[in-house]
């Protein structure tokens, strides 16, 4: 990439070479072909002991994880499944955490050829937030809705300055709106957004980053040249690879989220590049992935690569592709979104993951305008799921599980190092388990439609149960916690 562009995105080569091994980085691409070359998938003996050491929540191998997406039997692929289950019930409990997507603009700089939002696509009407208007979105998605975390999504363009982003983090935090008991506010703010410098990832960290999420798209580098062109700052394929190591070397950002677009390139080869992610920061750093998403590719407006692509994902491998990320990364959490359609979700979520989205707007000021539809013009891709919060809340109860809303663990310390060895040993969620009934009779009370406060009535019955018999020295401070909160106090935690 030529100096001139370099100075212009703000890439820094030694924050990218300082970080390799020579001239070499961590992806690949000949010794991933090598795992995925046809061979016999492992016997019921090979499998139980891959699935065995999924269940001591130690990562996989590149073997041992191209061993799994070889598996076809169907006896074989339901075992993975309920394992995988039972790794994610280990680390996680019986929680799912929700939170919204916040798409503060959708001006870009990049042309990605399958999104909706590049820089080409001219049908798209283009408008950043103001202050007033974050704060707008803001007061619909705590208030109205009842969200507690958001994923700010800031896209990638110089007019997006640390400046800027710090701003938006001040106002979303600095909102609090009265619900019926209580009051609704943003307690977490991770962050979606152009790969950044060590210097400028410290200054976000200080205005009280949550996670940071930057996707790969593709770790493929042939297809990743091919979609992304040069001379923008997506085409620097390594300054977006190394973006979590320069997290990590601020100091004071230790939760970072990867992720690629499925449906971009051989989704085998993606999973492997995802697992060699997750070493990679395992190693330097002793820390991996606080979260992984991967979503699918989806329609997005005046965009035809989006449905022409040959690497599509089919529904059948999209639910083998979560369970081998699940079996190969135990301790990570699982991501899956509304680009999802509802049936999909339902059948995924099973499976490992551990947050969704709901209530979901991903065209620019969506939530304040309160649009009954989809702005599909303005959006970066399609939505599968458009069910609102309460409705997703009911179905997860219906399905014997607790929504979470709580942020308890990030505020405490129980992050980066801390918290991967506490998810490891199946610690954490004991903590996240008296925090979930915390926040969700916090939700319960002050938003929930009747009909789904009866149903989660009952989760928080059977949920109280299991702390008295698991936890019985705590239970009592938990229920003394509880009624407080049905009195009308906010925001305790553990």
């Amino acid at each position: 990439m030529p100096q001139t562009t370099e100075k212009m995105f703000g890439i820094i080569p030694e924050q990218i070479t300082r970080y390799m091994d020579g001239d070499t980085d961590f992806i690949n691409d000949q010794d991933i072909y090598s795992y995925l070359q046809p061979a016999a998938p492992p016997d019921r003996s090979q499998l139980n002991d891959l699935l065995e050491k999924s269940l001591t929540i130690e990562t996989l191998s590149h073997a041992e994880t191209a061993a799994l997406l070889r598996v076809t039997d169907p006896d074989h692929l339901s075992l993975m499944e309920e394992t995988a289950g039972r790794v994610k019930h280990k680390v996680y409990d019986n929680r799912i955490v929700t939170f919204a997507p916040l798409y503060v603009s959708n001006h870009c700089v990049n042309n990605c050829v399958y999104c909706g939002l590049r820089r080409d696509n001219n049908a798209v009407v283009r408008h950043a937030l103001t202050m007033e208007e974050v704060k707008r979105e803001t007061e619909v998605l705590a208030g109205k809705i009842g969200h507690k975390r958001l994923i700010v999504v800031f896209g990638e363009h110089p007019s997006y300055t640390v400046d800027y982003m710090v701003d938006t983090l001040k106002t979303i935090y600095g909102v609090k709106v009265p619900t019926r008991k209580g009051t609704g506010e943003i307690r977490r703010v991770n962050v979606n957004a152009a790969p950044l410098s060590v210097e400028d990832l410290r200054t976000l960290g200080d205005a009280g980053l949550g996670t940071y999420q930057v996707f790969q798209e593709t770790y493929h580098r042939e297809t990743y040249a091919k979609l992304h062109p040069q001379g923008t700052i997506k085409g620097d394929f390594r300054w977006r690879l190394y973006a979590m190591h320069r997290a990590m070397e601020t100091g004071n950002i230790d939760d970072v989220g990867i992720g690629v677009l499925f449906g971009l390139y051989d989704w085998k080869f993606e999973v492997l590049g995802l697992l060699s992610h997750a070493i990679e920061l395992e190693k330097k750093f002793g820390i991996g992935p606080h979260t992984v998403s991967f979503p699918r590719m989806e329609p997005a407006a005046n965009t035809p690569f989006s449905e022409q692509s040959r690497w599509r994902v089919s529904d059948a491998d999209f639910k083998k592709l979560v369970t081998v990320i699940r079996l190969a990364i135990p301790y990570t959490g699982m991501i899956v979104t509304a680009r999802e359609n509802a049936d999909i979700r339902r059948q995924v979520l099973p499976l490992g993951c551990t947050q969704t989205d709901a209530s979901t707007h991903i065209d620019v000021g969506g939530y304040s305008h309160e649009r009954a539809g989809q702005n599909t013009e303005n959006q970066q891709f399609t939505l599968g799921d458009t069910r609102t919060l309460d409705d997703v809340v009911k179905e997860l109860a219906e399905m014997g599980l607790i929504t979470s809303f709580c942020t308890a663990g990030y505020r405490c310390g129980r992050t980066g190092k801390c918290i991967m060895e506490l998810l490891k040993t199946g610690t954490e969620g004991k903590f996240c388990k008296m925090n979930a009934v915390l926040t969700f009779r916090e939700w319960l009370d002050d938003f929930a439609t009747p009909a789904t406060k009866a149903v989660g009535e009952k989760v928080l019955i059977a949920e109280l149960e299991q702390v008295r018999q698991n936890q019985p020295q705590m239970y009592d401070r938990l229920l003394e916690s509880y009624t407080r909160i049905q009195n009308g106090e906010r925001d305790l935690y553990y």
